[in-house]
């Protein structure tokens, strides 16, 4: 079991080199994104499904609440929390529209969207990251596997060096941090 345990940490401290090595200059350019749609009352919205629905929903509570610092509240809002909403455009336009439509009512030109697909394949995000397109609205991609078909529609790309789910969260969540602690720098300071 010591040796499993190893192996395990092992596997994700590689994926995360890798992933670092192949994605410094897009995190930067997200976080440039993100700090200019802020400072220009933008909002970040975020989706996601089953494990990357709850990292959605715990990056927006690190910009609406803090990461590390005290500043401001920044404006984030997970679209995977409102269970009457998903449960209406689920059963009245099928699960594929549920992001799609929250954009097309809360998202516009100058906010942030951010699209959590491990596979980089799932429809729904893939909608959703159509519609924002449709609106003019900056999207960043947090996929793995390559990237899958999300990597083709988003603006910016942040793709963990892994096929293996696990290793793939792992990674997207020290991706998000990273990007929580560099906004964050920037907005303690104003």
């Amino acid at each position: 079991m010591k040796e499993k345990i190893q192996n395990i940490f092992a596997e994700s401290i590689r994926v995360k080199e890798e992933t670092l090595k192949a994605n410094t200059d897009s995190i930067i350019k997200a976080v440039e994104e993100i700090i200019k749609a802020l400072k220009n009352n933008g909002k970040i919205l975020l989706m996601g499904n089953g494990g990357s629905a709850a990292d959605s929903q715990h990056i927006a509570a690190e910009f609406i609440g803090r990461f590390q610092k005290e500043r401001r509240s920044l404006p984030a809002i997970a679209l995977t929390t409102d269970s009457s909403i998903l449960t209406a455009l689920g059963n009245d336009y099928g699960f594929d529209a549920i992001f799609a439509r929250q954009i097309e009512g809360l998202g516009k030109p100058g906010d942030i969207i951010f699209a959590i697909s491990t596979s980089g394949n799932s429809k729904n995000i893939i909608e959703g990251v159509k519609k924002a397109k449709q609106l003019g609205i900056k999207t960043i991609g947090l996929t793995g596997c390559e990237g899958g078909k999300l990597a083709g529609l988003c603006d910016i790309n942040l793709i963990a060096a892994s096929k293996v789910t696990a290793r793939i969260q792992e990674s997207h969540i020290c991706i998000a941090h990273t990007i929580c602690e560099l906004v964050e720098d920037f907005f303690a300071k104003v």
